[in-house]
């Protein structure tokens, strides 16, 4: 039972579970912030486009156009989902564009190692064989 209380504090201590850690909880704030500028911002512009074109004078009613209500009413609410597409269109974007950005980050970094490792090169074996070579010429004479 210690050994497996070891092993899972181990686990919870590798880089990938933290940062899948940080990652959801990051990734919860940022849907929270999606959700409200789509519902304050995005969903009652739509209205207003829907508004004008079908000459409804009230935002709310304009969206209600999009729902549907069949049999004994029964709604179904298309705007409701057209708000799901949109959030989801919007956080799918800001995700890429992070994720873009991470790899640029990641990929400069990286070439800049490189560029540090190729300008100083570090000794081979041969080179310090052919010091020991040297050293033991100048003691033999």
């Amino acid at each position: 039972m210690k050994n497996m209380l070891k092993e899972f504090k181990e686990f919870m201590m590798k880089g990938d579970v933290l940062d899948l850690a940080v990652g959801i909880v990051i990734g919860g704030a940022f849907t929270a912030i999606v959700k409200n500028v789509v519902d304050g911002l995005i969903t009652p512009l739509v209205g207003l486009v829907v508004s004008l074109i079908t000459g409804t004078k009230d935002l709310k009613g304009a969206l209600s156009v999009l729902d549907w209500t069949p049999v004994k009413g029964v709604t179904f609410q298309f705007s409701l989902v057209i708000s799901a597409i949109i959030t989801f269109i919007i956080t799918g974007f800001v995700l890429f564009m992070i994720v873009k950005a991470a790899n640029k980050a990641k990929a400069a970094r990286k070439k800049k190692e490189e560029a540090v490792e190729a300008a100083d090169p570090k000794p081979t074996a041969e080179d310090y064989l052919a010091e020991i070579r040297d050293l033991l010429k100048e003691q033999a004479k």
